[in-house]
């Protein structure tokens, strides 16, 4: 008879009471504590309770009506509840003991590791000697569970926990179940593995998976306006009559475009000192 294995939910016959709590049998001639504090009710000899078995603090196997957000055969979001350098981070998987998803599961540099709070999709695996460890969940069981993105998701705010780094962006699991990438070049802050970060959809691909932003749309047409003005003074011999003392209509007129978002286009081109304003003219910076 195959041996009761950690990670996994079974129903096991109370065998006896002790002073500890109660004595499980594991059918294979050996027995398994039910801690006081860990059964939800009271039992007698021969009743059949649920349990999950995992491994305590002292490494010994121990049983607990408190089933878990994940086993050996399923996968979970799951909260970081610790961090520790030398081991790695211990998840919270809902019973009183947390779970160490190995250093050598996380990136090299720390500071990509998850931070208390960070949240990873990950499942449980035993090591050679029976011990209990996390699990990330790889690219396919990801893939697995993820839905395609709508064409009507584009410009939407979504957020997500980030799931993969690597030399071009990130990769985001996101709330409406969607596999997203952020392009560094899109990313406002430094990323970290199980981070929740928000961002815009910027474009929906064939595949069903979307390209995001972290910047916001406004700060795109900032940039797009401000492009437009320097282009045109570039095929202008490096001047305008236009300032942003100028009237709405000269500008409408000139750019299609309004004064407010005129002023601010130019205000980003003055700051980058590419222009300057002089006698009711703007010039190219030289």
């Amino acid at each position: 008879m195959e041996s009761k294995k950690p990670g996994l939910v079974y129903t096991l016959k109370v065998k006896r009471d002790s002073d500890l709590g109660y004595i499980l049998d594991l059918e294979d001639g050996k027995e398994v504590l039910l801690h006081r504090s860990e059964a939800k009710n009271k039992y007698e000899e021969g009743s059949m309770v649920e349990v999950f078995l995992y491994q305590d603090h002292e490494g010994r196997l121990a049983a607990t009506e408190t089933i878990p957000k994940v086993r050996l055969d399923s996968l979970a979001w799951l909260e970081v509840a610790g961090v520790n350098h030398k081991l790695g981070v211990f998840l919270n998987i809902g019973i009183k003991k947390d779970v160490l998803l190995s250093k050598d599961d996380l990136p090299q540099s720390w500071e990509e590791w998850p931070h208390i709070g960070d949240k990873l999709y990950s499942g449980l695996k035993l090591d050679k000697k029976g011990r209990i460890f996390a699990d990330l969940a790889t690219e396919e069981e990801m893939v697995e569970q993820a839905e395609a993105a709508p064409q009507e998701a584009f410009n939407e705010q979504t957020s997500g926990h980030v799931y993969k780094i690597n030399e071009a962006g990130v990769l985001l699991f996101t709330e409406s179940q969607y596999i997203g990438f952020i392009h560094n070049d899109e990313l406002k802050v430094k990323p970290r593995l199980g981070q929740k970060l928000g961002a815009r959809v910027a474009f929906v691909r064939e595949d069903g998976r979307i390209n995001l932003s972290m910047r916001a749309r406004k700060e795109l047409a900032y940039a797009e306006d401000s492009e437009r003005i320097y282009q045109y003074l570039r095929e202008n011999k490096g001047q305008m009559p236009l300032t942003d003392k100028s009237s709405p209509e000269e500008i409408k007129e000139t750019f299609q475009m309004s004064k407010a978002a005129f002023k601010r286009a130019l205000g980003k081109l003055m700051k980058e000192e590419k222009i300057i304003q002089e006698n009711g003219k703007t010039y190219l910076q030289i």
